[in-house]
């Protein structure tokens, strides 16, 4: 095998093609239409954008689509737009003005639906706020918040006045939250007293109240009440949400801004868990979300669409916020866990919203493996026509029961891979148009050029795993790390002018993508590089496994040794055979060489609220070391303590 390859160990065979009432009435509705748009996107990819963009508001029309300067991009240039304007005024001044933008469940079980009128006039309100207190185009605003329409609100109003927001999640610490803010080197923080989360408070206000000991750059704060608990407040710093917006008109004229206007800055950490400000701009972004809400969500006017991820990384921004609202469809946004008061949370929202797209991460969906199918099964979930996985690979094994369980083998499943720094769905189905195989996110979004290299620059083979990287722009993508050009340059050293995007993958011989994981994640094991994320998917495979993570620790004699972390599913328990079950079927989905060196079971595995299962620091513990870097993004950094060491 060559120095170069890494080796991809999946067998996966079943394919499933869209069902034929669904592609009936679909945006794009045979493989020949995606065909035809993908081919055009890429022989005449100005002509292609240009038109697809034209479909927007534009406040001055574009005379240039494209400049790309690798590895510097500039979209529709010349043109002038309002991503707010787009995601409301449109809407709110026409045939959508008395429907639903956005419906709100509380954790507790409150509700409110903002109608597209409502959401506007909110977003005015809120923007004559900001001017108030002197906020200017340019100027970077905070917003560290739990899930609230309010957050939204604050986002889309940034957006109107030409305010660049940076997004703090709402589970970071107040050490994470002075570095962002220090870093973005912003001017105003909006936040609420507290947020509720499985029934804790978690006391928000009190964190900024630390972080901004240190934020010499913050004149004022703005505080939603939510929970109302006590909070300190500093006068002539901080300003009550509810006053401000009593007092603020209800109007407000959406400026023209530049095209390459900055948008917002997302911080996302690296593999050392120091963070990067990951910088998007106006034009491009929207129509890279618009469109690709669009057509792989398959937007009706009709559908109830449901994202669970967090306002506090990019799924919540492209796909709850600015990819629905452009398209006028009609958003839910839950506040709190998929297991409070019970894990069949989610499932009576499904049943009560009557949801009909639903879009979650596979580590939310595994889950729901462990927790059993009764939860789902007790609840009406006829409503759905559509699933959604985000965030990382999505196992075989999940996949399946996603689609046998939830979806009753009746919703196609689109599967997407992107990230923060390509802002919008790179490699998905077209759920009316493209056959799908578990596992696999299937073949790339109109305009979107991926290959898969070896480490020497060549293009890897059919079935032949390398490196994904994306040989020409796209809209969507970022422009820059804030205040770091050179991290930013290098995303495109290793392979000079093409975007490295950090994952292994492969592509079969029907062009279909099967994203391996990040190559952080490949392993050199006596000889063989694997992809520790095709392990994880032959022990989920297990009928007593629930969940998997596989990572590497240093080894004398291999160079590298695998420890498996696993969960079983409720009816089953650890044992000494169970290890020796779960090392032979290893043995047998893949083969003896990728056999763990050792198996430690968990009761759950260290995961951030988004459901990121976080390996750097299952790394640490697997090699006897204490954990390193941050650990602000943990839901519950209790589960670390509670891992098993024995072997």
């Amino acid at each position: 095998m060559s120095d170069h390859t890494i080796q991809s160990v999946s067998k996966e065979s079943r394919v499933f093609e869209p069902p034929t009432d669904f592609a009936k009435k679909a945006r794009v509705p045979t493989r020949e239409a995606y065909d035809n748009l993908y081919r055009q996107s890429m022989e005449q990819p100005e002509e292609f954008w240009g038109e697809q963009a034209r479909n927007l508001h534009w406040h001055k029309p574009f005379t240039k689509v494209l400049t790309w300067d690798a590895p510097h991009v500039k979209w529709f240039e010349d043109g002038k737009t309002n991503l707010a304007y787009n995601a409301l005024d449109v809407h709110a001044n026409g045939a959508r003005r008395d429907k639903p933008a956005l419906i709100w469940e509380g954790e507790p079980g409150d509700q409110r639906t903002f109608t597209y009128h409502e959401l506007w006039r909110e977003t005015c309100r809120f923007s004559n706020v900001l001017l108030s207190l002197g906020v200017s185009p340019g100027d970077r605003v905070a917003i560290y918040m739990g899930m609230v329409p309010e957050a939204a609100i604050a986002m889309l109003a940034c957006a109107r006045i030409g305010a660049v927001h940076t997004v703090i999640f709402g589970g970071f610490a107040a050490e994470a939250v002075r570095d962002r803010v220090n870093d973005a080197e912003a001017k105003l923080v909006i936040t609420q007293d507290g947020a509720y989360r499985r029934g804790q408070l978690v006391v928000l206000k009190e964190h900024v109240d630390r972080a901004l000991e240190h934020c010499p750059t913050v004149k004022s704060t703005i505080v939603l009440r939510r929970t109302h608990n006590p909070i300190d407040f500093k006068e002539g710093r901080d300003h009550e949400w509810s006053e401000l917006m009593r007092n603020a008109k209800a109007e407000h004229e959406a400026p023209a801004l530049d095209s390459e206007h900055p948008l917002y800055i997302l911080y996302t950490s690296g593999t050392t868990g120091k963070p990067k400000g990951v910088l998007h701009t106006t034009g491009g972004y929207m129509v890279g979300t618009w469109l690709t809400t669009r057509d792989v969500f398959d937007i009706q006017d009709s559908d109830i669409y449901w994202c669970t991820a967090d306002v506090g990384w990019v799924t919540g921004h492209s796909y709850i916020v600015y990819g629905p609202l452009l398209n006028g469809a009609t958003a839910l946004m839950y506040e709190g866990a998929p297991n409070h008061p019970d894990p069949s949370r989610f499932w009576q929202i499904i049943e009560k919203h009557k949801v009909t797209i639903f879009y979650t991460a596979p580590t939310a969906i595994r889950a729901f493996v462990r927790w059993g199918d009764d939860h789902v099964e007790k609840h009406d979930l006829s409503s759905l026509r559509l699933l959604g996985s985000v965030g990382e690979p999505i196992n075989p094994e999940a996949w399946m029961w996603y689609r046998r369980v939830v979806g009753k083998d009746k919703c196609p499943i689109v599967d997407t891979w992107w990230q923060t720094e390509t802002g919008a769905m790179m490699i998905t189905p077209q759920p009316g148009a493209i056959s799908t195989k578990p596992g696999s996110c299937t073949l790339p979004f109109y305009g979107v050029s991926p290959k898969i290299f070896r480490e020497d620059g060549t293009e890897a083979g059919p079935n032949e795993g390398g490196l994904l990287v994306i040989d020409r722009p796209w809209p969507s993508m970022f422009r820059t790390v804030w205040r770091n050009e050179d991290r930013y340059l290098s995303y495109f050293e290793k392979f000079p002018g093409k975007y490295f995007t950090g994952d292994g993958a492969r592509r079969d011989e029907d062009g279909y993508f099967w994203v391996i994981g990040r190559v952080d994640d490949v392993v050199n094991v006596a000889g063989h590089r694997l992809g520790t994320a095709e392990i994880e998917s032959a022990l989920v495979s297990h009928a007593a496994v629930a969940e998997a993570a596989v990572v590497a620790r240093p080894d004398e004699l291999t160079g590298s040794a695998l420890v498996a972390f696993v969960t079983l599913k409720g009816n089953r328990s650890p044992s000494p055979e169970l290890k020796i079950q779960l090392l032979d079927h290893v043995a047998q989905e893949i083969g003896k060489f990728a056999r763990p060196a050792a198996i430690r079971f968990a009761d759950a595995l260290p995961k951030t609220r988004s459901g990121k299962i976080m390996r750097r620091l299952l790394k640490d513990l697997a090699s006897g070391n204490t954990s390193q870097g941050d650990t602000t993004t943990l839901e519950d950094i209790s589960v670390l303590a509670k891992i098993g060491t024995e072997e």
